[in-house]
C-alpha cells in the first residue's frame, strides 16, 4: 500500500488495522471503526475538537496529506505538504482538554505525540487551537513545548 504522493509505503512503524475493529492508531482504547477510520475514509467528520486532533495525528501515522490540509483551517494552512518518509508516529497522550464539544465554536487540545526518526525517539508536546465553522472542526495553530 502506497501512502500520499508515492512518498512511503505503509504500513509504518505500527500494523495497520485490517478490519474497523482492530484498536485505533490514536491510543483512544477503542476500535478504528468507532474512531478515526470515519473521518479518515471521508464517511463522517470529527464532531470535537479532541476527535479532530486524534484522526490528524493518525493521519499523519498513516501519511495522508490530503486529510491533514482538508482539516487545517484555510487562515493557517500551507499550500502543500510533504510528510518525512523517516517519522514514525508511535504513541499519543492526550494530556487536557478545553472546550471543543459539538456545542463550541473554538477549542483547545493539549498533547504529546510520540515518534522515531532513523531510530531515535522524539517527542512533540503542543497545544493545539482548533475552531468550528459552519458545523466542521479545524485544526488552526500549535504551540510548542519545551
Amino acid at each position: 500500500m502506497t501512502g500520499i504522493c508515492g512518498l512511503f509505503d505503509a504500513p509504518r512503524l505500527r500494523t495497520l488495522p485490517r478490519t474497523d475493529q482492530e484498536p485505533c492508531w490514536c491510543d483512544s482504547g477503542v476500535t478504528v471503526g468507532r474512531c478515526c477510520g470515519p473521518a479518515l475514509s471521508r464517511a463522517a467528520t470529527a464532531v470535537t475538537a479532541e476527535a479532530l486532533m486524534r484522526s490528524r495525528y493518525s493521519a499523519y501515522l498513516i501519511g495522508d496529506a490530503d486529510y491533514l490540509l482538508s482539516t487545517w483551517h484555510p487562515a493557517t494552512r500551507p499550500a502543500s505538504l510533504i510528510l518525512d518518509e523517516a517519522q514514525r508516529w508511535i504513541g499519543l497522550t492526550i494530556k487536557s482538554v478545553t472546550a471543543g464539544s459539538e456545542r463550541d465554536t473554538e477549542g483547545a487540545v493539549e498533547f504529546v505525540a510520540r515518534f522515531k526518526i532513523h531510530g531515535r525517539g522524539q517527542r512533540l508536546h503542543e497545544r493545539s487551537r482548533f475552531v468550528r465553522e459552519q458545523g466542521l472542526w479545524f485544526y488552526r495553530e500549535g504551540k510548542q513545548d519545551a
